[in-house]
């Protein structure tokens, strides 16, 4: 039959029923649908049956949805009577699975200070325990949503004074962040004081940490600088913990230039370091500390880690810490100022390579620490001429060198080798007439000579573009 059953009836034949409709899914809905019409004799009508038993109704699963739309459509009269006849029995329909939403739907709908009073009246011994249960916290939670931050007072006393309990608690660790987010100033620094006194104990728990956490999120040098100072002189303790070694890096990273020093100054101790490379969890926080140090004390951390390397070498923290140093090795070389031959000047002809236009580096197709035909040599040529020039260098006409055995003719007179037609070059080298850099463009080059190589030279001439591989690329 369902909700047909109450086709064409009225209201006021089901007067002395109300209570078990409330309770009946169809019922429920029906008289919902009475007091959406908004005529305030059927709101009456309903109200004055189901006031007495208002608290019953919100913990149930159909009725309580009623409720909500009683509390919704009451005038502020009756929602002042709803919400005190139930305030004795609120704590325990806000830790209800139903009670809990029609509690939330109340807090929206409160109209009048008394209301308010009323409800924090009615917490007011309570909030850890709401806090701390799968449905009250969510009250708790509407409370800071939808009330001032004066009228919320009564929970941050609460969490203050149980700072420890709820922060350590699965839902307590979220309703403490929520708190903070809603604070005003002084109840902020309020909760913050109180988290950073426990901040010790609140960084080794699996909850505690994310609320320390939280604070250092804040980005506040002020609170910043106090939870360091609570940690320092137990930083490697720290670091070898679990949740306690995520918040220690943290601090490294959020820290000021002291708070960091301060706290990297703590790894710095050989013995105690070797300890916490070995370590699962403090390997990480030496990692971040190699990240985020100055470099003068970067530089004390490497060295003081480089004598420990060998005997953590083969663990797997022992591999990452010396790939990180590795890398820091290398970086700090590359940044020292070595030169790459191929961006040293020496390689820059006035011609640019081979007769090519002059530009800044190497022909874009070759790697950055390669030149055309150096096979990735390090450093400049230790001089220019003589076996580097037999070699097959471009610049051995330009710089004086000997142009090894075998070349052929057709090729030691484009180059402006010795022995080649033509004035010499400006650098002092015997060249071919080139117009700009003391020798002559390869042919394939722009203004080169036209000629056909000998076969067995062929391969030393690129075959498109004039570059030729004189290294034995």
């Amino acid at each position: 039959m369902g909700a047909n059953r109450f086709a064409g009836l009225r209201l006021e034949d089901l007067q002395g029923d109300m209570l078990s409709l409330c309770k009946d899914q169809f019922g429920c809905r029906y008289l919902q649908k009475k007091l959406e019409e908004g005529k305030p004799e059927h709101r009456d009508m309903i109200f004055n049956e189901v006031f007495p038993h208002f608290a019953e109704l919100m913990t149930d699963p159909f009725a309580n949805y009623l409720a909500q739309r009683l509390l919704e459509y009451a005038t502020d009269e009756q929602r002042d009577a709803l919400i005190e006849s139930i305030s004795g029995e609120l704590v325990s329909i806000s830790l209800n699975m139903h009670g809990t939403r029609a509690v939330q739907k109340m807090i929206d709908y409160l109209s009048t200070r008394r209301q308010v009073q009323s409800l924090i009246l009615a917490l007011n011994l309570n909030v850890v325990t709401l806090i701390k249960d799968l449905n009250g916290n969510h009250v708790i939670q509407k409370c800071l949503n939808a009330l001032p931050p004066e009228d919320n007072q009564f929970i941050y006393n609460a969490v203050a004074t149980h700072c420890i309990e709820v922060a350590t608690h699965r839902h307590g660790c979220c309703v403490l962040q929520r708190c903070i987010d809603h604070a005003s100033e002084s109840q902020r620094i309020q909760l913050v004081t109180e988290i950073t006194y426990n901040s010790l104990t609140l960084v080794q728990d699996a909850f505690g940490n994310y609320v320390v956490q939280y604070v250092l999120d804040l980005n506040d040098n002020r609170f910043i600088e106090a939870i360091v100072r609570q940690f320092l002189g137990n930083v490697s303790a720290l670091s070898a913990q679990k949740f306690s070694s995520n918040v220690v890096e943290k601090c490294i990273r959020v820290a000021d230039a002291t708070g960091r020093r301060a706290i990297i100054d703590e790894l710095l101790v050989k013995q105690r370091l070797e300890r916490l490379l070995r370590d699962s969890f403090a390997n990480y926080v030496v990692q971040t500390a190699l990240d985020y140090a100055e470099p003068a004390q970067r530089t004390q951390l490497i060295e003081t880690i480089r004598p420990i390397l060998p005997q953590i070498r083969n663990t797997p923290y022992g591999k990452r810490i010396q790939s990180k140093i590795q890398r820091e090795t290398n970086d700090h070389m590359h940044r020292g100022g070595y030169h790459h031959h191929a961006h040293h000047p020496h390689f820059m002809a006035a011609g640019g390579y081979y007769g090519m236009p002059a530009f800044n580096g190497p022909p874009p197709h070759y790697p950055p620490h390669m030149g055309p035909g150096m096979h990735g040599m390090q450093g400049p040529p230790p001089h220019f001429g003589g076996d580097y020039a037999r070699a097959g260098s471009p610049f051995m006409g330009q710089y004086g060198g000997f142009p090894p055995q075998g070349m052929p003719p057709q090729m030691l007179a484009a180059m402006g080798g010795p022995g080649a037609p033509g004035a010499a070059g400006p650098n002092g080298g015997l060249g071919a007439a080139g117009q700009q850099g003391g020798f002559a463009p390869f042919p394939g080059a722009a203004g080169g000579p036209e000629f056909s190589p000998a076969p067995q030279a062929q391969h030393t001439l690129a075959s498109a573009g004039g570059y030729a591989n004189f290294g034995g690329m």
